[in-house]
């Protein structure tokens, strides 16, 4: 079993997948060497139950408020007001909050481009009124986001790109904002990823953050299961080999880009 620390930045353990094990998947998580866990909300509700939750376990799980760009339908003004008064309760516990995970995913649909748009910038003020970090999403959409950024590059925070997947050209777009880093998951390890050439030549090790996604996309030897934050020693595992260097190094180097973007020690 490993003995170094480590952190998952972006694990939703608030879900019901979560329900059942909640306490036993945290103890899996803590044997497995993760010593903290980020926790992103998706929409009004999330954000409430995960402020609930990390009250909990202050000294382990970190909580976000935010509106996903799925979210981002008929009622998201309304869910986006009420979540921007859940802000202050992101200072009041033991723990630095953050704004997410918030974004732009054209994936599936543009019917709501223009409100994801407008919901993401307004997050995106959200951070640099309050010196708070994001957590990004980004799905095809990339020019877009890299766009409203540039704008508020100056004065934002920093904050981490989530499930970074892309190429060197999209990983040196993304590095420009210089108080940002790339949330690497489960992906890295997947057969057909080329994020193992991509990232040792152009994503410097101060630049990543490891994450789960969790309870989606498992790492493998998990892929296919219900993915959990222990299994972020995988994603530890597959840089080490990538960048040719000790697990110790890599659990050294992302923990201090945590403490770096989150403010946390």
């Amino acid at each position: 079993m490993m003995t170094i620390k480590f952190v998952d930045t972006h694990c939703h353990i608030d879900g019901e997948e979560f329900d059942a094990d909640r306490e036993q998947v945290m103890e899996r998580a803590r044997e497995a060497g993760v010593g903290r866990v980020f926790v992103p909300a998706i929409d009004l509700k999330s954000s409430e139950r995960i402020l609930a939750l990390c009250r909990q376990y202050p000294d382990y799980l970190y909580p976000m408020v935010g509106l996903h760009p799925e979210e981002v339908r008929d009622d998201w003004r309304r869910q986006l007001a009420a979540i921007r008064d859940l802000i202050p309760l992101l200072r009041e516990g033991a723990w630095q909050g953050s704004i997410g995970e918030v974004g732009l995913d054209y994936y599936w649909s543009r019917e709501f481009e223009h409100e994801q748009l407008e919901a993401f910038e307004e997050q995106v003020r959200w951070s640099v009124e309050l010196q708070l970090p994001l957590m990004i999403h980004c799905r095809k959409a990339q020019n877009e986001l890299v766009g409203i950024i540039k704008k508020y590059a100056r004065d934002l925070p920093g904050g981490v790109f989530h499930c970074f997947t892309g190429n060197e050209h999209e990983a040196l777009e993304l590095l420009q904002f210089d108080r940002f880093v790339l949330g690497i998951g489960g992906v890295s390890t997947f057969k057909k990823s080329h994020l193992p050439e991509v990232l040792p030549r152009v994503v410097p090790l101060d630049r990543i953050v490891l994450e789960t996604d969790a309870p989606y996309m498992a790492p493998v030897p998990k892929r296919g299961q219900r993915n959990e934050p222990a299994f972020t020693r995988y994603v530890l595992q597959k840089l080490a080999e990538s960048y040719h260097v000790s697990e110790q190094e890599i659990a050294a180097r992302t923990n201090a880009n945590v403490a770096r973007v989150f403010g946390v020690k």
